[in-house]
């Protein structure tokens, strides 16, 4: 019996009645022949790690410029911590953790450089070119997956993972909404993404100096933990408890309260004072710059970027725009610093406050 076989029913044997079984997955839009070793599940994972987007998280920033100091958080961090925590929740409800790992190592492989502060910076200059145009990193994250990786082939991952994906988005919003994941499994990264950002987001604007624990709400202390890992572990384990009498995958009241409470929290004291997380850099600027080389100048962008732009348009105007959105997306912070710098001849500079 094949190895992939046997694991097969040890899910079956094993995992929730409300897991995704690897042996019932939709599967993919391009059929393939199964690996006799790994379920499909697993296989996506395994190509998500493998692929160049996942290794450019690295020199992303999460939310505090990365190249500033190695002790914070970057793109590729988060989204390990983001991993830990969804396979630790879905391994306690039985849930199928190699599909809830490959949703969580994907989940953020369209994120531009410069974290959210790129991200807007790029939806706004897009939208100047076409106003019935917008950048959104979860839209991108889909679209590295299907189309962009490999030099415009894609990675073919199944129905379940790139679900998990399209739906992992909350801004500011409720974790609980109308946009939830179809598996169990990309509810659970939904939620971590969250834990797992305001968690660790909390540590680096510490230790960024904007924060000291005493500012923290009062709410959050007394119904979480006076300590990062004690609110952390509070969180998670409400959110096993909680689970495992719904339908669905949720917290607690107080849990979910005081989470909000230190998610606005954050929003008013560190997300959105952007000169102090992005060491007073220029970010529209450096966004803008390099949008346009990359819109006018095709020679700039390389060559299978624009194939795949052509391809999907006729317009040349349209394709130049999906071009540059594509190849200033998947930029890491050095790598546009170190282009801006070249097309402007100016120096970077920045410093923190």
């Amino acid at each position: 019996m094949q190895i992939r076989l046997q694991t097969e029913a040890r899910e079956r044997a094993t995992l929730s009645p409300r897991a995704s079984l690897s042996a019932e997955s939709r599967g993919r839009a391009v059929p393939e022949e199964p690996c006799p070793i790994r379920t499909c599940f697993a296989r996506d994972r395994d190509r998500v790690i493998h692929c160049k987007s996942f290794r450019r998280l690295k020199h992303k920033t999460q939310v505090f410029l990365a190249i500033s100091d190695d002790h914070y958080r970057t793109r590729l961090t988060h989204t390990l911590e983001v991993s830990q925590i969804a396979r630790t929740i879905s391994r306690a409800l039985a849930l199928n953790e190699d599909l809830t790992e490959a949703i969580a190592l994907a989940h953020d492989l369209g994120h531009t450089p410069f974290g959210h502060s790129g991200e807007q910076a790029l939806d706004r200059v897009i939208r100047q070119c076409d106003p019935s145009l917008c950048f959104r990193h979860v839209e991108q994250s889909v679209r590295v997956i299907d189309v962009l990786e490999r030099d415009g082939r894609g990675l073919n991952l199944t129905w379940e993972v790139r679900n998990g994906v399209a739906s992992h988005s909350k801004g500011r919003g409720d974790i609980v909404s109308d946009n939830l994941p179809a598996t169990l499994e990309g509810q659970v990264v939904r939620i971590a993404d969250r834990l797992a950002y305001l968690h660790h987001d909390t540590q680096d604007a510490i230790r960024a100096g904007m924060l000291s624990a005493e500012d923290l709400p009062a709410v959050v202390v007394s119904s979480l933990g006076k300590s990062s890992g004690e609110r952390l572990t509070r969180l998670i384990t409400d959110l096993i408890e909680s689970s495992r009498v719904s339908d669905a995958i949720r917290m607690s009241e107080t849990a979910s309260s005081a989470l909000d409470v230190l998610k606005d929290f954050l929003f008013e004291r560190v997300y959105n004072r952007e000169s102090e997380k992005m060491g007073n850099l220029d970010i529209d600027r450096i966004v803008a710059d390099l949008f346009e080389r990359s819109r006018t100048d095709p020679t700039s962008v390389p060559q299978w970027i624009t194939d795949v732009a052509n391809r999907e348009h006729s317009d040349p105007a349209r394709a130049s725009i999906t071009a540059a959105t594509d190849y200033v997306a998947g930029m890491t912070d050095r790598y546009a610093l170190a282009m801006w710098e070249s097309i402007t001849g100016r120096q970077v500079e920045w410093s923190l406050p």
